[in-house]
């Protein structure tokens, strides 16, 4: 390790500080999950969503076990992930925020459209991805999702919304 820093490799030599740290390197894009059934709406930013299977298209999210995120994706039996474009911090907030509405008032302050699963696809994304939820499992304190990939957005044109080391964070044009 060429490093100058400390390697921490015990697994009882780190604190869950540490492994939050060493999480927080690895830059992720920022997504808004979104489900929604018989008119009740239930969003949250997740960083934790990756590919999985291109033949067939699946995606997988992860929420905590027990939260309201878990349990209405689960009861709905599907969700949509909003990747957020370089803009859309605040929708990013909002959906992180414990305050924010639910149920019925969850969206009404976010412009969207409902697509063929039921779930709310948020407009002037980079991406969405409209899923039913094929499986999941639980593993440790969260709730694995994977979705087959009903339809699909790209704006080719945005620029993503990233978030790395605790912060949000923005592309830089590289070199022509």
């Amino acid at each position: 390790m060429s490093s100058t820093t400390e390697a921490v490799t015990s697994s009882t030599a780190f604190s869950s500080v540490d492994f939050r740290a060493a999480l927080g390197a690895f830059a992720t894009g920022v997504t808004v999950v979104t489900t929604m059934s018989d008119g009740r709406g239930y969003g949250m930013t997740v960083n934790a969503f990756s590919s999985l299977s291109l033949d067939p298209p699946l995606v997988l999210v992860c929420a905590r076990a027990g939260t309201a995120g878990s349990v209405e994706i689960d009861r709905n039996g599907c969700f949509a992930v909003n990747i957020l474009a370089d803009d859309q911090e605040p929708i990013s907030r909002y959906f992180s925020s414990r305050d924010r509405p639910t149920g019925q008032d969850a969206f009404r302050d976010v412009a969207h459209s409902l697509g063929p699963s039921g779930a709310p696809l948020i407009e002037g994304t980079v991406a969405h991805l409209d899923c039913r939820v094929a499986e999941s499992y639980t593993a440790g304190d969260h709730e694995i999702f994977i979705g087959e990939v009903l339809s699909l957005w790209v704006d080719s044109e945005a620029e993503p919304l990233l978030f790395h080391g605790g912060r949000y964070r923005l592309l830089a044009p590289g070199p022509g």
